[in-house]
């Protein structure tokens, strides 16, 4: 019974990390130690999907030692032939095993967004991120870090 329920747990996380890369190892407890890397790509799409602000384009996000960066421009809403350029600074945390998203230094041609939309998307992001380390009630985050290359997410799994 114990092996159906790790196998079965073993599927759904490997379904629901889809193109993203992980790797299981098992430990003595009989817990599992999972490690998904994400893309700088896989980041970039994440971050515009939970912004999901149709002015916002050419958004890049790019991988840093310990942070990401984010640029990109904002179409103004009354005036289209205007366009504002867009930064902010994205940290990722951990917080009672659960990730956390931080955005600081975010700006629209040098004027601060407003902070309830800012947690909106920290709330956003760090939802779809944790969806690469399979969303199970039974994972916990151990560790996050970011490099130039990608993004490593390290996962406990008990039974």
């Amino acid at each position: 019974m114990k092996t159906y329920k790790l196998l079965t747990l073993m599927a759904a996380a490997t379904l629901i990390l889809g193109a993203c890369k992980a790797d299981f190892s098992r430990n003595d407890d009989g817990s599992l130690t999972m490690e998904t890397t994400v893309t700088q790509e896989q980041i970039q799409d994440t971050i515009s999907s939970a912004i999901a602000d149709p002015l916002i384009q050419n958004l890049t996000a790019s991988l840093q030692n310990g942070y990401v960066s984010v640029t990109g421009t904002r179409q103004r809403l009354n005036d289209p032939g205007k366009i504002d350029s867009m930064s902010f600074r994205l940290d990722l945390g951990i917080s009672n095993g659960q990730l956390t998203a931080s955005i600081s230094d975010a700006q629209i041609d040098g004027v601060d967004i407003e902070q309830n939309r800012v947690d909106n998307w920290n709330q956003t992001i760090a939802n779809r991120l944790s969806n690469f380390g399979g969303r199970s009630e039974n994972a916990t985050l151990q560790s996050v870090a970011i490099t130039p290359e990608q993004v490593t997410m390290t996962w406990l799994v008990n039974r």
